[in-house]
């Protein structure tokens, strides 16, 4: 291994550019607005309404401990399609809203940085009772789906961006969450990258115990091919673009 390289590569994991910014000069300390905290959807784009919890009916109520002690990565899932109060859960759970959006703050299920939220959550749906197949994206702020697209081939290519792994295209669904760093580098410049990982990981953790507690099961995945993904998604590569991915599906028993 390149030892120059390894040494650039571990800088990333360490928070010592903190020190080297000027945070007068970031985008929000110059009375820049702040950049939306959800993407805007197409006028025309078609919505789907999520039931929120106080609508759930068969969600039930979480042990936590058992949750957590039961928590692993799973790869089979059945053919049971999940139900779409299942799906709204587990968006409530990863990227759920929390209160009133303020000053450009959303507060959600999850943390993050600076609650910047630079998170998009995508969805490659193949199993979804309610849903036809095709690719959607989440709305937290009315807890909505719009649809992006459909394509016939979707679970193929869904294996094909994950690089071979077969489970994206044998669940009922793929999250794909999908980095906007504009979000946090409005606030935290060059210091903004390291807490977008460290926020996904966050966002994957819920999913894992989420998934426990409905009889689903998930499996992260950090392998993918970055150009086939974006592309998939539509996303230009360099203001947004796919940073990981977590097949769902419902387990036996």
């Amino acid at each position: 291994m390149n030892k120059e390289s390894l040494k650039m590569y571990r800088y990333f994991l360490k928070d010592s550019i903190r020190k080297k910014i000027n945070f007068r000069f970031t985008d929000q300390n110059q009375g820049i607005p702040a950049p939306p905290i959800e993407k805007i959807c197409k006028k025309d784009s078609k919505r789907i309404d999520l039931p929120g919890p106080d609508l759930w009916e068969n969600i039930p109520t979480t042990d936590l401990t058992m949750a957590i002690g039961n928590r692993k990565s799973r790869r089979i899932y059945t053919k049971q399609c999940l139900s779409l109060e299942e799906l709204a859960y587990l968006l409530w759970c990863t990227q759920g809203m929390r209160g009133d959006v303020t000053a450009g703050h959303a507060y959600r299920n999850v943390p993050s940085a600076g609650c910047r939220h630079a998170l998009e959550t995508y969805l490659a749906i193949l199993n979804v009772n309610g849903l036809d197949s095709g690719m959607y994206r989440y709305l937290p702020l009315s807890h909505q789906l719009v649809f992006e697209f459909s394509d016939d081939l979707l679970s193929e290519k869904m294996v094909v961006a994950s690089l071979g792994q077969s489970y994206p295209g044998k669940c009922a669904a793929t999250f794909i969450w999908v980095a906007i760093p504009y979000r946090m580098e409005w606030r935290y410049g060059l210091a903004a990258h390291k807490v977008i990982a460290l926020d996904a990981g966050h966002v994957c953790q819920n999913l894992y115990l989420a998934c426990e507690t409905i009889n689903a099961g998930t499996c992260a995945i950090a392998a993918y091919d970055q150009e086939e993904l974006d592309e998939l998604l539509g996303l230009n590569g360099e203001d947004e673009f796919a940073i990981y991915i977590a097949s769902v599906g419902k387990v036996k028993k």
